[in-house]
């Protein structure tokens, strides 16, 4: 059931438009990512859910009523910002239960609520506590449990965990993905990292000068990409050349092989064509069954992983294996041949 309707939203500062006709429906209790470049308006529209912005046109609902001109306060929505934002003077227990001494909630249900949040986020022996005493990922959760403790209807996280390090964002934000499914609580998360959104949403809107280039599921998002934007931001894309050679039977050639792709090519026999493919697409093959041949730019040994970079008439393509102990990485300099799955190839529009 769609719970956040977003209506041709436009947003203009001055003559400057920043979000074009943008058009969503959420479902009740979805992890929606809003993921794209800095300036992409991907915070604007979140900060128009909110009510921080204004739109220019279009409507937000939620829950069948319109919110589109109501303020903050009155649209019952949680928010945590990418700076923590917590009250220096009040310790822990203070800093979640502000929201519910505001709405004139009760002590008692507001200590019960409070202890429940403080528990949710696992920092129940740490309410007596002031921000500063706090480490970043602490601050960051204890900023969660203060925008969930007034039982919002829809939770917005603006870049949650950009300020945190590589190890702590990692856990945060399966936490935060935890707690979103056990409350069931319908969620939007901004950022620009791809991972992050690949890894906790359940639907990724990718956003591109101010329109949602793509909104599909992660596997749909990184497997088939529908436009240029979409391939190239979202992981490592090869580009390839190919010759339609049969378009009809999507029968095409790259170097001195032919392949059959899944993708309908309409581009006529003989005319050439872009096909992009992930770095996983390619395994390193001998010279006979090989679809490309190149020279070894650079071999990175990651662990479970081999990223090999290998220059192909002129481009430069990124292939991943996994790591055989039994077999010694390419060296810089080797000639190596690289099987393509032509499954896994991706016809790119113009």
């Amino acid at each position: 059931m769609t719970f956040l309707t977003l209506s041709h939203l436009k947003k203009s500062f001055g003559a400057t438009q920043v979000v074009h006709d943008f058009n969503m429906a959420i479902e009740k209790g979805e992890f929606i990512s809003f993921l794209g470049p800095s300036g992409c308006g991907k915070t604007t529209v979140l900060r128009m859910i909110a009510g921080f912005e204004t739109p220019s046109g279009g409507t937000i609902e939620i829950a069948g009523k319109d919110q589109t001109y109501l303020k903050p306060n009155q649209r019952n929505i949680g928010m945590v910002f990418q700076a923590y934002a917590l009250f220096p003077n009040m310790n822990v227990a203070d800093n979640v239960a502000f929201g519910l001494k505001i709405s004139g909630m009760p002590k008692a249900d507001i200590d019960k609520r409070v202890k429940e949040m403080l528990a949710l986020i696992h920092l129940d022996h740490l309410a007596e506590r002031y921000p500063y005493q706090l480490s970043g990922g602490q601050q960051q959760r204890v900023a969660l449990a203060r925008a969930l403790a007034p039982k919002p209807q829809v939770l917005l996280l603006d870049e949650p965990l950009s300020a945190l390090d590589a190890k702590i964002r990692v856990s945060l934000r399966e936490e935060i993905r935890h707690i979103q499914q056990q409350l069931g609580i319908t969620t939007v998360f901004v950022t620009h990292d791809q991972e992050e959104a690949l890894s906790i949403s359940d639907r990724i809107v990718v956003m591109n000068a101010g329109k949602a280039d793509q909104i599909g599921t992660p596997f749909e998002i990184y497997n088939r990409p529908t436009t240029r934007f979409v391939a190239s931001f979202v992981g490592t894309l090869n580009v390839l050349d190919a010759v339609v050679t049969d378009q009809g039977a999507g029968i095409v050639q790259i170097g001195d092989k032919t392949l059959a792709i899944k993708e309908a090519i309409t581009a006529k026999n003989g005319s050439t064509i872009q096909l992009a493919m992930r770095p996983e697409a390619g395994t390193l093959a001998s010279a006979d069954v090989a679809t490309v041949h190149g020279e070894v730019a650079s071999s990175q040994f990651l662990g479970s992983v081999i990223r090999t970079r290998i220059n192909v008439g002129g481009k430069t393509l990124s292939f991943d294996t996994f790591n055989d102990p039994g077999i010694k990485p390419p060296v810089v300099g080797d000639t190596v041949g690289v099987k393509i799955d032509p499954t896994a190839l991706i016809l790119l529009a113009d």
